[in-house]
């Protein structure tokens, strides 16, 4: 079996009428080097064959420049795992009919995009089809990315990829589409005033083994410039560097801290949850992690005065990715403007995030609650929120958000990412097949006309419109006992 580099839907298609006849292609993704373990090719398309697979790919190793080989596991895939930087691998096997079927109407516009249409052609086969990951090392590739996680993590929201993210966009848009999954932004109103707050917004920042930093977080808030009243819920979980005395000493009235013990298992969702139950909790919660600053006295209330000029759940600002002493660093603004408010919701199930501050109307977020984890907390309410209410977006930097060595994400293992990357997927399969179930519901039955009931009985009857001996037998057989009914 011959591979296939991948380069357009289109030559991908030609090359299949060209290739001998069988049932699968072997597929490369991209240019890396690739070795083919010695049944590489058997084990593929063996298993592809036993369960019908649509799309098939394995574990496999990576070879680094000086030789050695680092092995490279991959996620299963997932109803929800439509972001369009999934990681399959550099080699996928594909069954030639299916690809061949779902590519019909590919449109030239569709082959010429920037990933020559493999995003929209792994949606369009993967519908209703099984597909196959198999947790072996079966090649090996040479690695090419070096880059550490954290150096990675905001590739898909830097500027010169704007045009791809557009058309993965759409692409990701007709999928919603043709499985019916779209929703329309902002379909529930809110009531700001509905109930009585102690204050008007909560800055709420989670924290844990955070002394060298936390500090510089919580006087950030306290600084805030504002015309409303507000706090600074500081939920310290179970601190034992001195974080906890730290915050202990501060006198100002408006500090609440919540102290949280090892007991209570709680990850930074839960102390979420802590701050927003709390009786001292505002109208409105604002996130500030404890390593980040808010880059001015205003940030408070440009968030408060957004949320009162419109109709939002949820409000999201955007940020500069600074060192720890505040240089500006590359990518340099996160603003998200992939988000859009007339799609932003459906868009939102591609990418990783949000963005930051994140700010929750707290009648809201109280009826969701995070979910009890430490990571994809955020992102799991803000998919949530999506599916119903409208989120303002505020793209101008509110927010300063300091890479250093201690960032929990600076530095993830390959087995830590794919794990992270699994959780979003999931939650992502469970916000995609709710907004499935709720179009459904929320759409109106088709009026179906009655049937003929006179027609219906006549074809008990004989043709000499009387009953027959065996019709008879049948009536006798009914004796109003249940138990002689076949079901």
């Amino acid at each position: 079996m011959t591979i296939i580099r991948f380069t357009n839907v289109n030559d991908l298609r030609e090359a299949i009428f060209h290739a001998p006849l069988e049932q699968y292609v072997l597929v490369q993704l991209d240019n890396r080097e690739i070795e083919l373990d010695p049944h590489c090719i058997h084990r593929f398309t063996e298993i592809a064959s036993e369960i019908d697979s649509t799309l098939t790919y394995s574990y496999f190793r990576e070879r680094n420049e000086d030789g050695t080989l680092m092995l490279h596991p991959v996620n299963d895939y997932q109803p929800g795992s439509v972001r369009d930087d999934f990681d399959f691998g550099p080699l996928v096997l594909l069954n030639a009919a299916d690809v061949l079927s779902a590519t019909e109407d590919f449109t030239r516009e569709e082959s010429d995009m920037l990933d020559g249409g493999w995003y929209a052609l792994r949606l369009r086969i993967t519908i209703g089809k099984m597909m196959a990951m198999i947790p072996e090392y079966l090649y090996t590739a040479t690695r090419v990315d070096y880059r550490k996680s954290g150096e990675k993590q905001h590739d898909y929201v830097d500027p010169k990829n704007r045009e791809y993210q557009l058309q993965m966009e759409k692409a990701l848009t007709d999928h919603l589409r043709q499985i019916d999954g779209l929703v329309i932004p902002g379909a529930a109103s809110v009531d700001y005033d509905a109930e009585e707050f102690p204050v008007e917004a909560s800055v709420v920042i989670p924290v844990k083994n955070r002394a060298r930093t936390v500090m510089d977080a919580v006087n950030s808030a306290l600084n805030q410039k504002c015309d409303f009243s507000f706090n600074v819920i500081v939920v310290d979980n179970d601190s034992t560097d001195g974080t906890r005395e730290l915050l202990e000493a501060v006198k100002d009235p408006r500090l609440v801290l919540i102290k949280v013990g090892a007991e209570e298992n709680l990850g930074i969702g839960g102390c979420w949850n802590r701050a927003l139950l709390s009786d001292r909790c505002g109208r409105f919660a604002v996130q500030l992690d404890s390593d980040d600053l808010y880059n001015s006295e205003d940030v408070l209330k440009t968030i408060v005065n957004k949320f009162r000029a419109g109709n939002f759940g949820m409000v999201v600002g955007s940020y500069m990715m600074v060192d720890f002493n505040g240089n500006p660093i590359p990518p340099g603004l996160i603003s998200h403007d992939e988000w859009t408010d007339t799609n932003g919701p459906n868009n939102a199930l591609r990418i990783n995030g949000f963005g930051a501050p994140r700010a929750f109307f707290t009648l809201v977020a109280r009826r969701f609650l995070f979910p009890n984890v430490s990571y994809g907390e955020d992102y799991a309410m803000a998919l949530r929120i999506s599916r119903e209410y409208s989120i303002g977006r505020i793209y101008e930097p509110l927010y300063l958000c300091r890479r250093w060595e201690g960032n929990s994400d600076a530095a993830l293992s390959i087995e830590k990412t794919n794990a992270n990357n699994s959780y979003k997927d999931c939650l992502r399969s469970i916000e995609l097949m709710a907004r499935v179930r709720q179009n459904m519901q929320n759409r109106p039955l088709p009026s179906l006309p009655l049937p003929d009931f006179g027609a219906l009985m006549d074809q008990g009857r004989d043709a000499d419109d009387s009953w027959s001996e065996e019709d008879e037998d049948d009536f006798d057989d009914f004796d109003g006992d249940d138990t002689d009914l076949p079901f």
